[in-house]
């Protein structure tokens, strides 16, 4: 059995972490950190696994080695103490945004300031596994990724792949998200009758996690646009994108069955009726599938593709133990089997 420590287990991404690995057959969870919660139950901040497990939050300063560490700490915190991180473990999986990206001019550019571990950046492996499965399977190192980056990421990819896109054309993406995309800590945006029925342009521009697919899809003329709505887990990708005069719908058939078809994790939604015919995020609360799907106007050669996914699990913690799958040689789908919830 492998063991496995949580930095940062109290959030939302460490209680789904602990959701999932709790159930993996191939590891033990060694220790689990919280500093404002050490000594206490985890199940007292994640009430869903009382009677799973009597593990206790402990100090970061009381972390032994272990196998694997997995980061689930805030923006910043990671890169901080790397060198401390590497020395507990030989293989790091990081959910935070601190390793996504190659470039540490952008890094600085997106994220305001210089990068605090420059020199550690081309030693992650960008953790979307769709895009980098085989050097995952390689890695020791592997960064986390961008919940809204992954959605507009899968939603471009059988574009991308297929060669599709139209040169000299813009790509604009518009991700509608839930509420526990903010964290487990609130504010005065997540405050219940502040935030209960909306539908709020959170980063009309500017959002971060642009730079993931600027990066990932090789795009230069991207713009994304990020809007909260009512929802507590879920984010929906709808981007609208050119593709070449005459471009049907089975040029788009065989795109998506060609980018979906040996992937396990991606599904393909596509129906002439019914009200599921599109890809919807609410049936994939908890779950590690993306759902993807296309509009194509034909007249104009707009193409709006679709993707909908959990973004605290295919946009976080399910993506980290996939990827860790990969790093261990296991069958990815390892204790990420949960299909979702219909009616929810």
């Amino acid at each position: 059995m492998l063991s496995i420590s949580i930095v940062g287990a109290s959030g939302y991404v460490g209680g789904e972490l602990l959701r999932l690995l709790l159930e993996h057959p191939q590891v033990t969870v060694q220790q689990a950190t919280s500093e404002r919660l050490a000594g206490q139950y985890v199940y007292g901040s994640h009430p869903n696994l009382r009677g799973r497990t009597t593990l206790r939050y402990t100090a970061q300063a009381e972390l032994a080695p272990c196998d694997v560490l997995i980061l689930a700490l805030p923006h910043g915190a990671a890169a901080r103490r790397i060198e401390h991180w590497a020395g507990l473990a030989g293989r790091i999986i990081d959910c935070s945004a601190d390793f996504r990206l190659r470039d540490p001019a952008a890094y600085a550019r997106w994220y305001g300031e210089e990068h605090p571990a420059a020199e550690w950046l081309d030693r992650f492996v960008y953790g979307l596994p769709e895009l980098h499965r085989e050097e995952i399977r390689a890695a020791s190192y592997v960064s986390g990724v961008g919940c809204n980056a992954t959605a507009v990421n899968l939603a471009l990819l059988p574009l991308v792949r297929a060669g599709l896109l139209l040169p000299g054309r813009p790509v604009v993406a518009d991700v509608k998200v839930g509420s526990s995309e903010a964290g487990a800590q609130g504010n005065d945006g997540s405050h219940h009758p502040e935030r209960s029925g909306v539908v709020r342009s959170f980063a009309p521009v500017g959002h971060r996690h642009t730079a993931e697919v600027l990066q990932e899809s090789g795009l230069d003329d991207l713009h994304v646009s990020v809007t909260s709505v009512e929802l507590v887990r879920g984010a929906l990708a709808t981007c609208h994108a050119w593709v070449a005069p005459g471009t049907t719908e089975r040029d788009l058939w065989k795109a998506y069955r060609a980018a979906t078809a040996d992937e396990p994790f991606l599904r393909l939604v596509h129906d002439r009726g019914g009200i599921h015919r599109h890809p919807e995020p609410k049936i994939l609360a908890g779950s590690n599938y993306a759902d993807l799907g296309w509009a194509l106007e034909e007249e104009s050669g707009r193409v709006v593709a679709l993707c909908a996914i959990d973004n605290l699990m295919k946009g976080a913690a399910g993506a980290a133990v996939q990827c860790l799958n990969l790093m261990c040689d296991w069958d990815e789908r390892t204790a990420l089997g949960f299909a979702g919830l219909h009616p929810a």
